[in-house]
């Protein structure tokens, strides 16, 4: 019986610890990057869909941006189209524009609206077409070279977005978005998320990875940098300390500070409850990374 209501003053402590938090970023918007093994894995999806409906109940408003790599290979695969890649990047024929729509938009955006909806959520999928919410424009690769339909974001208009938080839905936005002339993009679903969060003012940006946040040594989770300034992640591109695919990551947690977000978070997606650990608990648990103390 003692132990049992050890737990329940536990749980109690819990929630008192999250009060300032809550009164803190109440109305507040959280735009959530969902990918890697939290996308793939039951019990972590559970986590995640249970994580957005916290914060949606608790009076902030979530947004998210999904990826899908790993699917749009897999149906190509099966359709025996061959991917064609330039120094890793994926060179899209108005094909596999089509293929990446029909993943992201139809398959997993829908399946996260389903599952949004069965805890009670009203959840609405778009992609960056609906409403021309993300304008684009082609993206050549660092060495000029065309990727075919890669889309850079040249606009983010929220008008779409403002209509459906004002209407207490959560938007799920597929990174799919179209030109002057109509064409279909795929995005860099991590870009697309800063671009959104950027034009939302969010409070926070979350990127859910598989990793337990920027490190300074990629094989030493121990090495995990907690918080990080601007400054600071220029310094540690310049002299090596964060390399190879953290650098695109870090980047994107610039490009969303740039942008006019308050905060980024990377995040572990393989641990459950990483969103409500990092938001409302005062240690977090991944990398918060904010604007140099100058720049605020």
């Amino acid at each position: 019986m003692k132990h049992k209501m050890a737990n329940e003053i536990l749980k109690a402590e819990v929630l008192i610890e999250a009060i300032p938090y809550i009164r803190k970023f109440a109305g507040s918007v959280v735009v959530v990057k969902y990918g890697g093994s939290a996308m793939v894995d039951e019990n972590l999806k559970k986590s995640v869909i249970q994580d957005i409906a916290m914060l949606k109940y608790i009076g902030l408003q979530p947004v998210v941006v999904h990826g899908g790599g790993k699917e749009i290979t897999n149906l190509l695969d099966r359709l025996g189209k061959k991917s064609e890649f330039l120094d890793g990047l994926r060179v899209t024929d108005k094909e596999t524009a089509q293929v990446a729509e029909m993943v992201l938009s139809g398959s997993i955006g829908k399946s996260l609206v389903s599952e949004l909806q069965q805890v009670g959520l009203n959840a609405v999928g778009i992609s960056g077409k609906d409403g021309r919410t993300l304008l684009c424009e082609r993206k050549l690769d660092e060495k000029g070279r065309d990727l075919g339909y890669v889309g850079q974001i040249k606009k983010v208009d929220n008008t779409l977005l403002e209509t459906l938080l004002k209407n207490n839905f959560i938007p799920v936005i597929s990174p799919i978005g179209v030109d002057e002339e109509g064409n279909t993009y795929n995005i860099n679903a991590d870009y697309a998320a800063s671009a959104v969060a950027g034009s939302l003012s969010a409070q926070k940006l979350i990127f859910l990875t598989d990793v337990e946040g920027i490190l300074k040594d990629k094989d030493d989770p121990s090495s995990i940098i907690r918080q990080l300034n601007t400054n600071q992640a220029t310094l540690y591109i310049a002299d090596g300390t964060i390399k190879g695919g953290m650098i695109p990551k870090v980047q994107c947690c610039l490009d969303g500070l740039e942008k006019g977000v308050e905060s980024v978070h990377v995040l572990d997606g393989r641990l459950p409850h990483t969103i409500l650990l990092e938001i409302f608990t005062a240690s977090g648990i991944g990398t918060m990374v904010t604007k140099a103390p100058e720049e605020n």
